[in-house]
């Protein structure tokens, strides 16, 4: 076992380099980036007309902000499993962790597509008021994430019924690092949208 001291330079720039392609984390670091803005822009919102705000909360589900919370959850543990698995070159366990994530993961759009028949069949839509107005375009544009991040499971496990190496496993690290994206956008909207100030 080296020390960091003596460890050789390139197992040294190994171990520091970010697993997967360098571009998936420019993108996702981009787009996290236009969330925050976007959080920011809704805090901002919430100071002005914070009576509206939680008003408009009481009419969401938090039970069903939880449970898609831990569908994601969930999920990002299975990608987690499969990273571990194709490090280690165990690939048919690694493709059947990702298919699990992948049919874990549609919990979240079964129970999402639940959630919006159920505001909007009740008159709640995205021109409700200005929380609304923030509560489908986050959740939405999101969800459009989670969709690409379907796709891209999809893919990936395809690619992990043959194999190539190394290039297979960064092409799974890169995957995994989107969905855990797609989970961490979540677990901010779960609270700012469900939970924050709703007992204010």
């Amino acid at each position: 076992m080296y020390a960091p001291s003596t460890m050789p330079a390139e197992t040294r720039k190994k171990a520091l380099a970010l697993p997967g392609d360098e571009g998936v984390f420019f993108f996702i670091t981009a787009d996290m980036a236009m969330f925050a803005l976007f959080f920011l822009v809704f805090m901002v919102g919430q100071a002005q007309a914070p009576d509206i705000y939680r008003a408009s909360r009481a009419a969401l589900d938090p039970t069903l902000g939880l449970l898609n919370t831990l569908i994601l959850a969930t999920s990002g543990w299975l990608m987690v499993r499969a990273v571990d698995a194709a490090r280690r070159e165990r690939w048919s366990a690694a493709r059947r962790n990702v298919i699990a994530a992948a049919l874990v993961g549609l919990g979240f759009a079964v129970t999402k597509a639940f959630e919006y028949h159920a505001k909007i069949s009740h008159g709640i839509t995205l021109n409700t008021n200005e929380f609304f107005t923030y509560y489908y375009a986050f959740t939405g544009l999101h969800f459009f994430h989670f969709v690409i991040g379907v796709l891209v499971l999809a893919i990936t496990q395809a690619k992990l019924a043959a194999p190539e190496g190394e290039k297979t496993r960064i092409w799974l690290e890169s995957a995994a690092a989107y969905w855990h994206m797609v989970d961490l956008l979540w677990m901010v909207l779960f609270p700012m949208l469900y939970l924050a100030g709703g007992t204010a």
